[in-house]
């Protein structure tokens, strides 16, 4: 006889992955005095979205690309700065305070679930004592999906 998985059956090793198992450990952070244009170079060189501004290993908050933009945005109540001297202000200036971050132990389920409703890119995986662990994309999200989801003997 036949034995069938229930329907939903392959979802559950995901149901089980934690942000731990699938954050990024070897983070790029800066600090609050990093200029604009130092952010703009490290967003050359590397593929993230955004960097947490660390300073004796707390998290002050995060720099994301839209904030890195929104620096040259001009409104009517703003002067238009000069190029060089926007370059030069720090990323204290743009970067957000408030993190929505994620701790260790979090389900997957919750991680995802977080970045749908704050429409986040990725997120500071963050220890109870305030400390970066890492970061969590929506590759990483994936890539557990990807390797947790695959029936057995079915197509990768």
């Amino acid at each position: 006889m036949e034995t069938r998985a229930q329907p939903g059956a392959e979802m559950y090793g995901f149901l089980s992955c934690t942000a731990s198992q699938f954050m990024t450990r070897t983070v790029v952070s800066v600090k609050r005095g990093t200029t604009i244009r130092e952010l703009g170079e490290l967003f050359e060189k590397h593929d993230f979205n955004a960097f947490p501004v660390v300073e004796d290993a707390q998290v002050l908050g995060i720099v994301s690309k839209f904030d890195f933009l929104r620096a040259f945005a001009f409104t009517s109540n703003q002067l238009i700065p000069h190029y060089h001297e926007l370059m030069g202000r720090p990323v204290a200036e743009v970067m957000t305070e408030a993190v929505v971050h994620v701790d260790p132990k979090s389900p997957l389920t919750r991680v995802l679930q977080l970045m749908l409703s704050v429409k986040a890119r990725s997120l500071p995986v963050i220890n109870r004592e305030g400390q970066l662990e890492g970061m969590i994309s929506r590759e990483d999200v994936m890539r557990a999906l990807k390797e947790t989801t695959q029936e057995p003997g079915g197509p990768p």
